[in-house]
This record gives structure tokens, C-alpha cells and sequence, in this order.
């Protein structure tokens, strides 16, 4: 097997992707442009989606590494509107959108079209997710958008597996597929609550960083596969599993933590840009599969299910929005109100992405030996969704954000929270520092416990400085200028440790030493950085 292609493909993406940061265009759209470009250009490899590489190798650490970044609490408190988007949404998009490609494709039989509603039912929140934290969109908005992407795939799988048992003759009623969605739901859940508390056991009881990340890496792949072995939703089991380790988090040593959540970053990064560099890449393939329907008819049925896909997200979304307000008064009290704005943003924030051409390309040629009924068409019928979805949403929604002029966060609250946080963990870590030394056991030498109280005072005082007046010669905050002066310094530091090594007078083992030493502080120091 040559491995140059699939390195190339993961160079050139990321490339692409951190060459998107220094535009004012989206990433995942840069290099699905990017993908189509190169698609036809002379020398590039054919690559080819493979939904048995994608669904269980790709789908579960993508899932994992959101889920442990999303709050469990914040899903908790706003469980309906997720709910109601991440299953609701999906099985009527796929009744609906189902329907309405075959009315509009002449000879499309219902139960091939219902497939293709599966198969493009389910919105790729990584892009909108991504949008609506650049351009700091309310959390409850992105919060939604978040929890609708962790659970809305299992949703679509199932509704998929439904829709071609039918299309394959197989006889499925209305109960029999409400009970096969029951079985991946419930199923799925479950399997996530028996590996939750074992697999965090675990991770706790491990010594060794290495050895828990690891594990952790694994995690995800252990869930999925767990769950699909007894026929449930592989999706569901890497989602409760993430959102429970993920709330837990902090009962991990602090080594695991940053080893685990820069591993988790770049494998995050990695298969992001590379996934949507894919998509593009598809076209050739797409085309070629295009069979006896002409581009001109295709592009014309691809115009009418893009538009039914849009306007059938927006039929959901201000109903599911407004009906539960109107009908059930604990609706109202308990979750804040609702302007027009809202639910304009989460129509539009409606992009398909890799799942459903994985799903696409998973729906097999023949059946029965007879050929799937205008296979050929779904592929391209979901290829140009997905690349309409990621096109037209993504290019129009920053612009739709701002015209809306929703409120976004507010920055000097949120310092403020910070700070009155951190005040009230200082009283707490003061009390504990006096009542330890106070013990003959911990007697220090009065620098060293001098040297704890300063650290500590430094910890409290840095955030309410952050909401200071800036230096009026260079615009920072004392605490910004702190910061830049202690990286300055282990600068400093770090060229005296490099030198005394090419000097010969400390060895590389020592010199790693001392530069890990110099590196936790460096990072603590950004790490306390304010995001900006």
C-alpha cells in the first residue's frame, strides 16, 4: 500500500486549514474549495470515501473529543431543544425530504427516496459550531448546535438502516422500525452507562500519564465497537461515555489532563481537514457513478432537494421552537425567552457533511441481485447537499450573524464571574495553607511559605487586573505585561540551558530536564492567558 497519497492528503490539509485562519473564510469551507479544485487536477490520487474506514475509525474520535469539550450541564438545562433537533428533526427530514425527492424524480421509488432522506437528514455542526465561536454567537445557541451534532448522526444511521431494510424488500413495518430505533437508542445509551464508571476507574486508578492517555485514545473506539457488536448505536455509547469523563475531568492528575487535551487537539485538527479536504475530492468519483442521468436533469433534481432541505429545517425549527412555549407553562419558566433571531440562526446553521457520503457510499449496489434502484443519482443528490449545504450556509451565515446583530457574549461579565470565582477559590486554598503550616509536620522556611502565599495572591489578583485600565504606551493590562515579562525571563533561561549543553558542561538528559521544568510554566503562564 502507498502511504504518499494519504500523507499528502493530510499535509496539504492542514496546511490549507492553518492558512484559513488568516482569512476571513471558514476552514471546513477552504478546503472543501480546495478538494474540488484539486479533484480534477492531472496527477492527484483518486481518493475514494470508504464508509467502513469513516463510520467506525473517523465518526467515534470526532464525536469524542466534542463531546468532551461540550457541558453536560449546559446539555442537561437545554435537553428539549436539543432532543427535539437531533431526533425529531432528523426522522421528519428524513419523512419529508424523502417525500419530496421522490415526488420531484421521476421514477425515484418511495422507499429509495426515504433513503436519501436518511442519508442527508443529519447537519455537520462542525463548521456552524466552529462559525458561531468566532463570531461569538449567545452559548445556548452554540450549546444547541453542539448537542444536535453529538446525537443527531445515530438518529440518521438508524433511521438509514430502517429505510434500506425497506428498499430492500425486507418487509419492515412502522413497529418494526420503532422498535430497531428503540433497540440502537436505548441500546446505545446503555452500553455508554456500563462502560462509563469502569472505563473512569481506570483512568484514575493509572499512575502513569503515558499509559492514560493511551487508554484514552482507545476510549472511543472501545464504546463505538462495544455498542455495535450487540446491534446499538455505536454514536450514542462514544457520546455518554465523553460528556461523563468529560464532567469528570478534573478527578484526572494534571499530567493526563495536558497531555490529553493536546493529544486530543491535534488528532481533532488532523481528521477534521482532512475529512472535509475529502469531500471536496469526491466529485470525480461522484460524476463518474452518475450512470445514464444527464448533468443538466441531476443538477436540476440537486437544485430541488437542496431547497427542500432548507426549507424542511426551517418547517421544524420555528414550530419545535414556539409550540412547547405556547402549550406547557413549565416550558416557560424554566427556559428564558425566545426572539425571531434565534431560531433564523439555527434554521440556517443547517450544513450536511462526511457522515452522510459516508452513509451514501455505503448503500449497497446490488440487492436481491437486482441493482439499487438509482444508487447512482443518491450519491450525487447527496454529494451536491452536502457541498450546497457548506457553500451557500456556510459562505452567508457570519454575514446573517452580524445583519442579526444578536447579542454576544459579554466579555468584561464573564471576567467578572472569572474573577469573583477565583477569589472565593484563594479564600479557600488560604484557609488550607495556614491550617497546613500551622501543623509542625509542614514547617517551611518563612521564604518558601512567603513564596506559596505570593503565588497564591498572584493567582487571585491576576484576573481583576485583566479588568483594569490597559499601559497606555502599549495597551496591555498589568497582568498581560506580567505574562510577557515572566515568558521573557524563562526565555532568558532556556538560551543559558541550550548554551551550557553546546557548551558540554550539562548533557541533553539534564538539559530535557530543565527545559520540561521551564515549559510547564511557560504553559501555565498561557494558559492563563485571556482568550482574545
Amino acid at each position: 500500500m502507498d502511504a504518499l497519497p494519504l500523507v499528502a492528503l493530510v499535509a496539504v490539509s492542514a496546511a490549507i486549514a492553518g492558512a484559513a485562519r488568516r482569512t476571513p473564510v471558514p476552514a471546513p469551507l477552504l478546503l472543501v474549495a480546495a478538494g474540488l479544485a484539486a479533484s480534477y487536477v492531472p496527477g492527484v490520487p483518486d481518493y475514494t470515501l470508504d464508509p467502513h474506514i469513516v463510520l467506525p475509525l473517523v465518526l467515534p474520535p470526532l464525536l469524542h473529543t466534542a463531546a468532551l469539550d461540550s457541558s453536560y450541564l449546559d446539555l442537561r438545562a437545554n435537553l428539549r431543544p436539543v432532543a427535539l433537533l437531533s431526533v425529531g428533526y432528523v426522522l421528519f427530514a428524513t419523512l419529508a425530504v424523502g417525500y419530496l425527492a421522490h415526488l420531484m424524480v421521476p421514477g425515484l421509488p418511495l422507499t429509495a427516496a426515504l433513503v436519501l432522506g436518511a442519508v442527508i437528514a443529519p447537519p455537520d455542526a462542525v463548521a456552524a459550531t466552529a462559525i458561531a465561536r468566532r463570531l461569538g454567537l449567545p452559548g445556548r445557541i452554540t450549546t444547541i448546535l453542539q448537542g444536535e451534532s453529538l446525537v443527531n448522526d445515530a438518529t440518521a444511521i438508524t433511521a438509514y438502516k430502517v429505510a434500506l431494510a425497506a428498499a430492500v424488500g425486507e418487509g419492515v413495518s412502522w413497529a418494526g422500525g420503532i422498535g430497531e430505533f428503540a433497540l440502537a437508542a436505548l441500546g446505545g445509551i446503555g452500553v455508554g452507562l456500563v462502560l462509563m464508571v469502569p472505563i473512569h476507574w481506570l483512568r484514575r486508578s493509572l499512575r502513569e500519564p503515558l499509559l492514560q492517555n493511551t487508554l484514552s485514545l482507545l476510549i472511543p473506539f472501545v464504546a463505538y465497537a462495544a455498542a455495535e457488536r450487540v446491534h446499538a448505536s455505536g454514536v450514542l455509547a462514544v457520546v455518554v461515555v465523553a460528556l461523563y469523563l468529560g464532567h469528570r475531568s478534573w478527578q484526572v492528575d494534571f499530567a493526563t489532563r495536558l497531555q490529553e487535551e493536546a493529544v486530543w487537539k491535534m488528532v481533532a485538527f488532523l481528521l477534521e481537514t482532512s475529512v472535509f479536504a475529502l469531500i471536496g475530492l469526491q466529485l470525480p468519483h461522484v460524476v463518474r457513478e452518475l450512470g445514464t442521468y444527464g448533468m443538466g436533469e441531476a443538477a436540476l433534481y440537486a437544485a430541488g432537494v437542496f431547497l427542500a432541505v432548507v426549507v424542511v429545517r426551517f418547517v421544524w425549527v420555528f414550530p419545535a421552537t414556539y409550540l412547547p412555549r405556547a402549550l406547557s407553562r413549565r416550558v416557560r419558566e424554566r427556559e428564558p425567552g425566545v426572539g425571531w433571531t434565534s431560531p433564523v440562526i439555527v434554521g440556517w446553521a443547517g450544513m450536511r457533511g462526511v457522515v452522510s457520503l459516508a452513509i451514501a457510499f455505503s448503500i449497497p449496489v446490488t440487492t436481491a441481485g437486482e441493482a439499487f434502484p438509482a444508487r447512482n443519482l443518491v450519491l450525487f443528490l447527496t454529494f451536491t447537499t452536502v457541498i450546497g449545504t457548506l457553500v451557500v450556509q456556510g459562505l452567508t451565515l457570519p454575514p446573517l450573524i452580524r445583519a442579526l446583530k444578536l447579542p454576544g457574549r459579554d466579555a468584561q461579565a464573564e471576567t467578572l464571574a472569572e474573577a469573583q470565582a477565583q477569589s472565593e477559590a484563594s479564600r479557600a486554598a488560604e484557609q488550607r495553607l495556614e491550617g497546613l503550616l500551622a501543623d509542625e509536620r509542614n514547617a517551611l522556611p518563612q521564604p518558601l511559605a512567603d513564596r506559596l502565599r505570593t503565588v497564591l495572591e498572584r493567582r487571585r489578583n491576576a484576573v481583576w487586573e485583566r479588568l483594569g485600565a490597559a499601559n497606555p504606551v502599549t495597551g496591555e493590562s498589568a497582568d498581560d505585561t506580567y505574562r510577557r515579562l515572566a515568558r521573557e525571563m524563562i526565555e532568558a533561561e532556556r538560551e543559558v540551558f541550550v548554551r551550557l549543553r553546546d557548551e558540554r558542561r550539562i548533557d541533553d538528559e539534564m538539559m530535557r530536564t530543565l527545559l520540561r521544568r521551564l515549559d510547564l510554566e511557560e504553559a501555565a503562564a498561557y494558559r492563563e492567558a485571556p482568550e482574545g
